[in-house]
């Protein structure tokens, strides 16, 4: 392997790590395009150092009397897929019972496990993932819908009146309800009212859409959702 070799490897890493990290840098995550590249080009550092490794080794056993010199390859990359998950833990952290970063985490690792293939010499295999990782990453959420159970607290006034406007609202929507608490507040001149849904929703409706719909409703004075 020559420099231009070992050059151009480290330039498909730092590529490949620039690209992954801009759409996390877009969407203001832990890790941006600086820590990704950081990642892959010490990942393609590290597969580059175990090619060159098993090339020496390749020539001391050919027309020399070193025959039988050995060397375990992989190790070196095997402590990078496993040791990276350090940086991938220092984006995770919980809030309000909700877990965030696990997606940025994710994307750590994949850009090592890229850099390694770059670093390795295969630099279709480490572009055509990081194609995927970006598709995965921009458009799969779109594409493929998933309404995560979330709490709705809805505080209102003039009970029965409200509680039929919700619950026409949840029947005509479609949603169904798997489970309500509620509280009460005694004011000096009027109820009011907090209740706690837990909810199921259709595809075709948002969170966004049922704290719209409700907060237009003159006896509700605020609706808003809440991590399980």
């Amino acid at each position: 392997m020559n420099h231009w070799e070992i050059l151009l490897r480290l330039v498909v890493a730092i590529v490949v790590g620039c690209i992954i990290g801009i759409e996390r840098e877009r969407k203001n995550r832990p890790a941006g395009m600086r820590t990704h590249v950081l990642v892959c080009v010490g990942a393609a550092t590290i597969a580059i150092l175990e090619t060159l490794l098993l090339q020496d080794t390749l020539s001391l056993n050919v027309g020399t009397d070193h025959s039988g010199v050995a060397v375990s390859v992989g190790r070196i990359s095997a402590q990078v897929v496993s040791g990276v998950g350090f940086l991938g833990a220092g984006t995770i952290f919980v809030s309000q019972k909700k877990i965030a970063g696990l997606t940025t985490a994710a994307s750590l690792w994949n850009a090592a496990c890229l850099g390694l293939a770059a670093g390795m010499g295969y630099h279709f295999l480490a572009l055509a993932g990081c194609g995927v990782v970006i598709v995965t990453l921009t458009f799969m959420q779109r594409v493929v819908h998933v309404n995560a159970v979330k709490n709705v607290e809805v505080k209102f006034v003039h009970r029965k009146e409200t509680l039929d406007f919700i619950n026409a609202y949840f029947e005509e929507a479609d949603i169904k309800v798997l489970d309500v608490n509620f509280h009460v507040e005694n004011n000096e001149s009027y109820n009011l009212y907090t209740n706690l849904y837990t909810l199921h929703l259709p595809n075709k409706t948002s969170y966004t859409d049922i704290v719209n719909h409700l907060s237009e409703f003159a006896n509700i004075q605020s609706v808003r959702t809440r991590n399980v």
